[in-house]
């Protein structure tokens, strides 16, 4: 029988049960909603799943244990979670002050609401499958285009908001360019886009720009720098020295992905284990590349056991973290202070990969790829060779020398195009290597359990494995995509919402766990996972494969919550300054790579070229001197790579592209799933300074001198090309005076006008006055500098 309360806890206890935070009905608790992120903020490190940190043998995680111990369901007041919370009595406070975490009145308010409820538990939400929930009815039906907007619109008008109006056609086009394919649409494309969208059917205007656009061979170029973040893709080992490898044959396979839309089944399938695949094609090979992405080692005093342990323990965190959106690093050491994960578990996980030949310290093996495009090359010269060779058989005699000396030049370029075949990385399988449980993450402890491959028991089984004794890498791609896996499509989805909106639904995109974000919408979440992972069936739009990344996307970008303004009225910044409910667009700054792209492209300079070998843009000279031994220099390239696509960029992980870096481009050392998106004075400085957007703004100049006679004409000009709208009053008059103040300095200080002409590869031209082009070059550097330019509205 429980005791009675101490007036040390009576007092305060009747303080805040008679005094509740909030004069309300009563309300339903939701452990999920309301309990669960209480608990892992401020008991679960001391009270969960952690066997070593665990006190006074208590799971606050687990309902049996937690009701046998601590929580009478229904009796808040005889509960000692709850008389725990609330005591002053020195040494029974919970949590205990010297932790610095404490519970405000409000979440033990919900405390006790919830154990007077019953203190009903659940599995945590993203572990439990998604629910088809029936499409919310709202009152304005008018603002609705697709399901999307009843789940967005019932929450708003639930909250009393009303969505923002729809952008303008200039920036919705632009918004669209930048999302889809990461550059800006022309001048020509805004006017006939603006012209359409007046007409009587604006939704078929819209419709047919985003067709085209996801059509487009640069949309490939676009997905593809969030999913190589995400896989830690990099032209370098990492370790050490850092040296070099080839594997953009993977990047380029990532790319061709997107554009063909190859489903979300085959893409993972392909990548986790397309080598296992029945004759596996050169591209599945290639994407089974994924699995070598890591950091390697080439460092000859290094210990092969402990880096054969390291590389075992990021494959374990990266496929965790890119394919389920969960943090299971942390239980390589340790079971999970929060999530329902264990250290064997880990190693199970690890045990998939076992197979995969390596070498633990030294250079990777690279491997020859015939790919699609060389064996089309070496089969076209083929026939050619075959074709000639019966024609001498016939050929008269005079004739023969000539033909002999066509078949040699066809023989040789035969030759070449397999002397050029590109190597790269891919997994090759052998016999699979013992592992065990590594206690603590120790390499020398060899005392730990031996474990087979397995997935985490708080997941869907994974299944008998067909016709063998051990699982696969095979197996574990098919687990990841089945349907009964909660994780995957929801967190894909996600991450695909986050591009297009800056957050997610779930604002922590790569934790899905207990100390991740709830989901804003989390019917909408769950539509979405059940929309992108389910096939129609006949009669609903059939033909539609599961997991459809382009339709996924086509539904997104269709929406009227898409197309909303980014505009925050006075009540929307007060009421939801962080947008959590979607009242209107997100605005932020464009990705580095898409930083680069942009100014290229409005100077007419951007090469776009799909795929190759990795380039190396203009990059500050001694900025490698402290990259590790060998020294190496960096070697601008000239030539149509120098103005290719960031996405080609040469990624050297310990010594990133430095204009990359200023604009939070990752250095691929581990899974990133979200950038950060600084503001800094060394990006104004990148975009002012930089060999490639000083020649971008001289090139840029060039074309405006071009384009009109006027100084006003030739701004708005620009603004058309840079902004994708015409030019303020105000801002040409500011322009305008900036112009004419260079020019007379220019006019006064030729050298100073030839040494800014002369930076970069592209000449300048000789046609137009030096002090003009220098001062027009000051306009286009000032406009490529604007906040909007680089901005995504």
């Amino acid at each position: 029988m429980r005791q009675s309360l101490p007036n040390s806890i009576a007092l305060p206890l009747c303080l805040l049960v008679s005094t509740p935070l909030f004069a309300q009905a009563p309300r339903k608790i939701e452990f999920n909603r309301d309990i669960r992120p209480i608990l892992s903020n401020n008991c679960v490190v001391c009270h969960g799943p952690d066997n070593n940190l665990r006190k006074a043998k208590l799971r606050l995680d687990d309902e049996k244990d937690a009701h046998a111990k601590a929580i009478t369901p229904g009796e808040p007041l005889v509960s000692e979670l709850f008389r725990r919370l609330v005591t002053d009595e020195k040494g029974k406070k919970m949590p205990p002050p010297r932790t610095k975490k404490h519970l405000t009145k409000a979440e033990i308010q919900l405390i006790y609401e919830w154990i007077e409820q019953g203190a009903k538990y659940e599995p945590h939400w993203s572990l439990i499958a998604p629910k088809k929930h029936k499409l919310p009815t709202v009152r304005n039906e008018k603002w609705v285009r697709n399901p999307i907007d009843r789940f967005v619109l019932a929450r708003l008008e639930q909250e009393g908001l009303q969505p923002s109006p729809e952008a303008d056609p200039r920036t919705l086009i632009r918004r669209l360019y930048f999302d889809l394919i990461g550059l800006p649409p022309t001048p020509d494309e805004v006017d006939a886009f603006v012209k359409e969208y007046a007409g009587v059917k604006p939704q078929a205007a819209y419709e047919k720009v985003v067709d085209r656009l996801l059509g487009s061979k640069h949309f490939g170029e676009r997905l593809a720098v969030h999913w190589l973040d995400v896989v830690r893709y990099a032209d370098t080992a990492g370790y050490h020295s850092d040296n070099n490898r080839d594997v953009w044959l993977y990047r380029d396979w990532v790319i061709n992905a997107f554009n063909r839309n190859l489903p979300f089944r085959e893409f993972a399938m392909e990548q986790i284990a397309g080598d296992l695949l029945p004759k596996a094609t050169a591209e599945q090979k290639i994407a089974s590349g994924h699995n070598r992405l890591l950091q390697t080692t080439e460092e000859g005093g290094s210990q092969a056991k402990e880096y054969t342990a390291k590389y075992a323990a990021d494959r374990v965190r990266n496929f965790s973290n890119a394919w389920l959106g969960l943090t299971l690093g942390c239980t390589e050491c340790h079971d999970h202070k929060y999530d329902p994960f264990t250290t064997k578990e880990f190693y199970q996980l690890a045990a998939f990969f076992a197979d995969i030949q390596e070498v633990a310290v030294g250079r990777q093996p690279q491997t020859p790829i015939m790919t699609q495009e060389y064996r089309e090359k070496a089969r076209s010269l083929e026939a050619e060779i075959t074709a000639l060779q019966k024609q001498i058989a016939t050929a008269p005699k005079e004739k023969v020398k000539d033909l002999q000396k066509k078949l040699s030049g066809l023989q040789s370029q035969k030759a070449a195009v397999t002397k050029k075949t590109p190597t790269t990385l891919i997994t090759t399988s052998v016999q699979p290597r013992m592992v065990r449980v590594l206690k603590r993450g120790n390499w020398l402890d060899d005392s730990g359990e031996v474990v087979q491959p397995g997935v985490p028991s708080a997941l869907p089984a994974l299944g008998a494995p067909k016709e063998k004794k051990r699982a696969t890498r095979i197996d574990l791609a098919r687990w990841l995509v089945a349907p009964e896996n909660p994780l995957t499509d929801r967190v894909f989805v996600n991450r695909l919402w986050l591009l297009f909106f800056g957050h997610g639904i779930v604002k922590t995109a790569d934790d899905f766990g207990a100390l991740g974000a709830l989901p804003t919408h989390p019917e909408l979440l769950d539509w979405l996972a059940l929309d992108f992972g389910s096939p129609r069936p006949s009669g609903e739009g059939s033909g539609v494969r599961a997991g459809d990344i382009k339709r996924a996307i086509k539904q997104i970008v269709m929406s009227a919550t898409y197309r909303q303004s980014s505009k925050a009225s006075p009540t929307l910044r007060q009421r939801d300054p962080y947008n959590q409910l979607l009242a209107r667009q997100g605005r932020f700054r464009l990705d580095a790579e898409f930083v680069r792209d942009n100014a290229l492209a409005i100077s007419g300079l951007l090469v776009k070229k799909i795929g190759g070998p990795s380039v190396k843009p203009y990059q500050p000279a001694g900025y490698w001197r402290y990259l590790n031994f060998p020294v190496r220099e960096w070697g601008n390239d000239r030539g149509e790579n120098q103005y290719r696509r960031g996405v080609y960029t040469w990624w050297q992980r310990t010594f990133l592209q430095p204009s990359l870096l200023a604009f939070d481009a990752s250095t691929r050392e581990e899974c990133t799933v979200e950038r950060p998106r600084s503001n800094t004075p060394q990006q104004a400085l990148v975009l002012l300074n930089d060999p490639t957007y000083v020649e971008a703004s001289r090139v840029f100049a060039e074309k405006l001198i071009r384009s009109a006679k006027k100084t006003p004409d030739r701004i708005n000009v620009a603004f058309k090309l840079a902004l994708q709208r015409d030019a303020s009053a105000q801002e040409i008059s500011i322009l305008t005076t900036l112009f004419e103040k260079h020019r007379t300095h220019f006019q006064a200080n030729a050298k100073s006008a030839q040494a800014i002409l002369g930076i970069g590869y592209a000449p300048a031209a000789k046609d137009i006055p030096a002090a003009e082009l220098a001062a027009w070059t000051s306009v286009a550097r000032t406009i490529l500098n604007l906040h909007e330019t680089i901005t995504r509205n």
